[in-house]
C-alpha cells in the first residue's frame, strides 16, 4: 500500500497568512502610533484601550467577536454580501484574524520607538521648514526603525502562531485555511505525535530565525553608524515643498519692523505674560529656572500655542488668537538652536546643514552652500562624519550653521552653552559674537549666565515667573534696575530696606547705617542695593579707624549703649544705637579724612573662586556667628592678599554713584 504523501500546505499557508498580516499590521501600527504621538486629547486613553484590547482578550473571544461582525448576520457581513464577498472560512479570514491579534504588538512597540526619539529633533526639523510628512519620513521613521522592526518581527511571530481567532473565523479546512498551529492541533487529536513535533520544530525555527535576524540587523546597523563612512551628500527627492497658505486673507495692520509680542500662556504654576516690541538685534533673556524663558522661545517658534494674544515678526503675523492665525513652525522663518543642539544622529554633518535648504535648489547649489557653511565653522573634512563623532563644540557649530543656512528672520538660542565646559564656552561665545555681528535678523538668547548675556547682547529682558520685570539696554538694566526682582536676577546680592531721611539720604535698616545716594528716592522705592564687585575697601589701620571714630563722636567701637538724637523730622525712633551711623566726612585737611558712606566692618567669612574672593562682612560691630553678616563683597585675589594684612576693623566704602534705589 502506497504511503500518503506528507502535506506541506500548512507551512505555505502559515507563511502566506503571517506575512500578509504583518504587511498590513506594519503600516496600520506605525500610522496609529505616530498619529497619537503628540495627541493629548480626551480620547487618547479610549483609543489606547481599544487598540490594546486584542492583546489581553482571549483569542477565542476575539474570533467570536469577528465572527459576529463578519458573519452572515453581522452588519459588516451583510454589507459585504451586497458585493458578493464572503470572508468567512477563507485564508483571507485568517489574515484578518492575524491582523487584529498582532496589531497591538506592532502599535505598542512602534509607539515606544517613536517616544524614544528626541522631541527636539522633530521640532528642529519643523523650524527648518520640513512638512509633517517629511519630518516623519526622514527623521522620526529612520530613528525609530530598529524598534519598529522589532515590533514587526514580534507581530510576524505572533501571526505565525495564531490559533484561536483563526479557528473561529477561518476554520480548519485542509489545503485552504489550515495553518501550522491548526495542523499541530489536528495531529495531536489524531495521535500523530511525531507530526505534531515536526510542525512545532518548524514554527519554532521560523520564529527564532526571524527574531535573530532582526537582532543581527540592528547590531550591524549600530556598528555601521559608529564607523567613519565616506558618504556623498544625499538629498531625498520629495518634490517641491508646498508653502503653507492660511485659510484666511485678513489684512495685516501691524506692518512694523521688529518683533511684537503680546501673549499670555497659561502654565500649571503661573501665566506667562509678555508684552514687548523690540527692534534690537541681540536680546538676552534672563530669569530663574522654570520662569518661562524657554516657553517664550517655543511660542515664537510655533512649538507651543499661546492661550491669547499675538506675535508679529517684521509685519508677518505668526500668531493671532482673535484671527485664528497660528502658522506652523515650518513657515515662520525661525532658526532655533536647542540646548542639546538636536542634530539628526542618522545624518552626516553635511546632510544636517543641508536639511533646511529648499528642495528646488540644484544639487550643485546645495553642495556649494553647505561647503561655505562648513568652511565658515572651520570644520573642513568633517562633512561625512556623524554628530556622535564630533565634540560638543563642533556639534554646536554644526547646529548653528544649520540654523543660519536658511537665513531666518529670527534666531532663537535656548541656553546653547550649557552643555559645554569652561574652555569651550569661552570659545563658542566668541564665535557666536562674531556670527551675530553679521546676522541681520533678531536674535533672542536665553541663558542663566549673567556675564555671558552681558557680553553677547546689547539689550536684556528679565523674566520672573512669567512676568517681564525689565527690558532695555544692558547698562541701564544693570546700573539702574527697575525693581528688586530685576536686581536679584541680574546678580545683585546686597539689599536693605530703607527709610528716607532726605532727598538724597536714606537709612539702610538692614545694614544699620545712614547712606548718601546720588539720585532722589521716590515714594515707590523700598530698598537700596549695591553689587558685590562695586564695594570698595579703604586703606587704613586700626589706629586710624579709632582716631576717625573718635573725631565723629565715638568713644569706643564696642560700646553699643551710646545714643544720639536723630533729626526730629525723620520718622525714626528718637534714640538709636550709635553703631547704626556711617562715618561722617571731615575736612580734607584732617589727617584721617574719609569720604561719606565710609563704614567700619568686620570680616565674617570668605569663599573663593580661582581668581576672586567673596568677603562676607558685618558693619559697625563684630559678628556673632558665621551667618551674621550684612554685605557680600568681591575682590581680586591680589587685592585680598593686601587687604588680609590689615587689622580689623576695616573701612568699607559704598560709593553713592554705585548705590541704586528700587
Amino acid at each position: 500500500m502506497d504511503s500518503v504523501p506528507f502535506d506541506f500546505s500548512p507551512f505555505w499557508i502559515s507563511l502566506k497568512v503571517a506575512a500578509t498580516a504583518t504587511f498590513f499590521t506594519f503600516f496600520l501600527g506605525i500610522t496609529a502610533a505616530y498619529g497619537l504621538l503628540e495627541y493629548r486629547g480626551k480620547w487618547k486613553s479610549v483609543l489606547d484601550s481599544l487598540f490594546l484590547a486584542p492583546l489581553v482578550l482571549p483569542p477565542t473571544v476575539v474570533g467570536f467577536l469577528l465572527l459576529q461582525l463578519l458573519g452572515q448576520h453581522g452588519w459588516l457581513g451583510k454589507f459585504l454580501q451586497v458585493f458578493h464577498v464572503n470572508l468567512i472560512f477563507t485564508w483571507y479570514a485568517g489574515v484578518l484574524a492575524a491582523v487584529v491579534v498582532t496589531f497591538p504588538l506592532m502599535y505598542k512597540t512602534a509607539q515606544a520607538a517613536f517616544e524614544q526619539v528626541d522631541g527636539n529633533l522633530l521640532r528642529a526639523a519643523k523650524t527648518l521648514g520640513a512638512s509633517e510628512f517629511r519630518v516623519f519620513w526622514q527623521i522620526a521613521l529612520p530613528l525609530a526603525f530598529p524598534g519598529i522592526l522589532a515590533g514587526a518581527t514580534l507581530a510576524f511571530a505572533r501571526g505565525l502562531g495564531e490559533f484561536g481567532a483563526t479557528l473561529m473565523l477561518a476554520g480548519n479546512i485542509p489545503g485552504q485555511t489550515t495553518t501550522i498551529p491548526l495542523a499541530i492541533y489536528a495531529a495531536v487529536e489524531a495521535g500523530a505525535t511525531q507530526e505534531a513535533w515536526l510542525w512545532t520544530a518548524v514554527i519554532l525555527s521560523i520564529s527564532f530565525s526571524a527574531i535573530a535576524g532582526a537582532h543581527l540587523w540592528t547590531i550591524a546597523r549600530k556598528r555601521k553608524s559608529e564607523s567613519y563612512p565616506h558618504l556623498l551628500l544625499r538629498q531625498t527627492e520629495t518634490g517641491k515643498r508646498k508653502k503653507y497658505v492660511p485659510n484666511h486673507e485678513l489684512p495685516i495692520s501691524d506692518r512694523q519692523q521688529g518683533l511684537l509680542i503680546e501673549i499670555e500662556k497659561l502654565l500649571p504654576e503661573f501665566a506667562l505674560q509678555v508684552k514687548l516690541h523690540c527692534t534690537d538685534r541681540a536680546i538676552g533673556i534672563l530669569g530663574a529656572s522654570g520662569t518661562g524663558k524657554s516657553m517664550l522661545l517655543r511660542c515664537i517658534a510655533g512649538m507651543e500655542k499661546p492661550t491669547t494674544g499675538r506675535i508679529i515678526l517684521n509685519g508677518k503675523v505668526l500668531f493671532d488668537a482673535q484671527r485664528g492665525i497660528h502658522l506652523p513652525s515650518r513657515d515662520r522663518s525661525v532658526g532655533f538652536l536647542f540646548q542639546n543642539y538636536a542634530l539628526f544622529p542618522h545624518l552626516t554633518v553635511a546632510q544636517n546643514i543641508a536639511f533646511g535648504l529648499p528642495k528646488e535648489l540644484a544639487r550643485s547649489q546645495i553642495r556649494q552652500k553647505v561647503s561655505e557653511q562648513i568652511q565658515n565653522i572651520e570644520l573642513q573634512g568633517f562633512g561625512d562624519r556623524y554628530p556622535h563623532q564630533l565634540s560638543g563644540g563642533q556639534q554646536q557649530r554644526v547646529a548653528l550653521a544649520r540654523a543660519l543656512i536658511t537665513q531666518p528672520d529670527i534666531l532663537l538660542l535656548d541656553e546653547p552653552f550649557s552643555a559645554l565646559d569652561t574652555h569651550l564656552r569661552s570659545q563658542m561665545e566668541r564665535e557666536l559674537i562674531s556670527v551675530l555681528s553679521t546676522y541681520t535678523g533678531i536674535a533672542l538668547f536665553v541663558t542663566h549666565n549673567i556675564e555671558e548675556a552681558y557680553r553677547i547682547c546689547q539689550n536684556l529682558l528679565v523674566l520672573d515667573r512669567g512676568q517681564v520685570m525689565s527690558y532695555g539696554e544692558k547698562f541701564a538694566v544693570f546700573d539702574r534696575p527697575a525693581n528688586v526682582e530685576t536686581a536679584r536676577l541680574t546678580g545683585c546680592k546686597n539689599f536693605s530696606r530703607i527709610l528716607q531721611i532726605s532727598a538724597q539720604t536714606v537709612e539702610a535698616l538692614d545694614w544699620g547705617c545712614r547712606l548718601q545716594v546720588n539720585y532722589a528716592a521716590s515714594n515707590q522705592t523700598t530698598h537700596v542695593g549695591i553689587r558685590a564687585h562695586q564695594i570698595a575697601f579703604l586703606e587704613s589701620s586700626s589706629k586710624n579707624v579709632l582716631s576717625m571714630l573718635e573725631s565723629n563722636g565715638f568713644s569706643t567701637l564696642a560700646n553699643s549703649t551710646l545714643h544720639e538724637e536723630l533729626d526730629p523730622e525723620a520718622d525714626l525712633p528718637k534714640s538709636m544705637s550709635i553703631e547704626s551711623r556711617s562715618i561722617e566726612p571731615v575736612e580734607a585737611s584732617h589727617p584721617h579724612a574719609y569720604p561719606r558712606n565710609t563704614i567700619p566692618c568686620w570680616l565674617v567669612r570668605t569663599t573663593e573662586t580661582p581668581f576672586r574672593m567673596t568677603l562676607y562682612v558685618k558693619l559697625n560691630e563684630p559678628p556673632k556667628h558665621d551667618w551674621d553678616y550684612h554685605l557680600q563683597a568681591e575682590v581680586f585675589k591680589e587685592k585680598w592678599e593686601v587687604l588680609n594684612q590689615y587689622p580689623q576693623p576695616w573701612l568699607i566704602y559704598l560709593d553713592p554713584d554705585k548705590l541704586f534705589l528700587v
